[in-house]
């Protein structure tokens, strides 16, 4: 007779060929300053810092169901933590990356039992509010520039690295590994039994509640990481920029370019904000010379996918030729194996 099983799978070829073609192009940016020019890696450094925060979105709404466009409450705590850390207790800039993500995440428990009690769209205008309270608070203190801002002390700078090939390579480095630490942590979050409740969460809240899931409890956990994550990049970004201001800082479009990128890509997916963050820098350098046009037309790009493609480009692609680099899906696959009776 015909025995019937099923096995649960995750990885597939092209997960298997991306995963090669991962460690190739990681290999590829690991050497690059050793020869690429100084433009190009810092064009990289803020894809990959853009990038960063584009995932911490993306888990956020995309798998928690949190849709948030407050972000940059946090982007602007990171950056302002790189300040206070390292010229007042004398940090190292680096090391003050996850400091800083620390940071966020203890300042997002107190703001996470706030922003919990909306629903809906008055959780995302919650959200924005809590930003706009943030930047207001800092452009109240003296020490850290009020509302003109501050720059970096040389000394500051300096202790990166004595040349500024070392400083913009140590940058580079720091940026390069921010994004894969985000991506891989991402990644082996949503193959866990949380990224499970997370999934069933986001499908119907309802019912995954019925089934035993704590949504208070996961929802809670995706925003405090979420809040980790986007801090420690805040830090970063304004490690690059070398200056800070509460508008620069709390601005919104950290937000809504993390939007866009997340919309146009594909939402729910690893893959869509990194092929939404190519687009969004392919579109920004052909578009950049059209003034204020250039924000027409990318509002028109996005409105053009949300109606034509709901999923983003990468769900397009994935429905065509079910390729995922990143399988957080469990699959069944059937087996059949033949044996004789006795």
């Amino acid at each position: 007779m015909t025995d019937t099983s099923y096995k649960v799978i995750r990885s597939t070829r092209a997960s298997r060929i991306g995963s090669i073609i991962g460690l190739i192009l990681f290999a590829i940016l690991v050497s690059y300053p050793s020869w690429g020019d100084r433009a190009t890696m810092r064009l990289l450094v803020e894809m990959f810092y853009i990038l960063a925060l584009a995932q911490m979105w993306n888990l956020l709404a995309g798998y928690g169901g949190l849709v948030s466009v407050g972000q940059q409450a946090f982007v602007g705590l990171g950056g302002y933590m790189l300040f206070l850390i390292t010229i007042h207790f004398g940090v190292g800039p680096i090391w003050t990356v996850p400091l800083a993500g620390l940071i966020g995440a203890l300042i997002s428990l107190p703001v996470a039992f706030l922003v919990f009690r909306l629903r809906g769209h008055y959780f995302a205008i919650g959200t924005w509010v809590v930003a706009e309270v943030f930047l207001l608070l800092f452009a109240q203190v003296k020490t850290l520039g009020g509302g003109s801002g501050m720059s970096l002390p040389v000394s500051v700078i300096k202790s990166i690295s004595s040349s500024r090939a070392g400083r913009d390579s140590a940058i580079y480095w720091t940026a390069l590994l921010v994004v894969i630490v985000v991506i891989g942590i991402v990644y082996f979050l949503l193959r866990s039994r949380h990224g499970l409740a997370l999934t069933a969460i986001r499908d119907s809240e309802e019912a995954s509640g019925s089934l035993g899931v704590d949504n208070f409890r996961a929802k809670l956990l995706v925003y405090i990481f979420a809040a980790f994550g986007t801090a420690a990049i805040g830090a970063l970004i304004f490690l690059t920029k070398l200056r800070i201001s509460p508008s620069a800082a709390f601005d919104i479009n950290w937000t809504t370019t993390v939007i866009f990128i997340v919309v146009i890509g594909g939402i729910g997916t690893i893959e869509g904000p990194i092929l939404g963050t190519i687009v969004y820098f392919l579109l920004r350098e052909q578009l950049a010379d059209f003034g204020s046009w250039y924000l027409i037309l990318l509002g028109a790009t996005a409105v053009v996918v949300m109606l034509k493609a709901p999923q983003g480009i990468w769900g397009i692609i994935t429905h065509k030729y079910d390729l995922r680099f990143f399988p957080v899906q469990r699959r069944l696959l059937l087996k059949e194996n033949d044996s004789q009776e006795s």
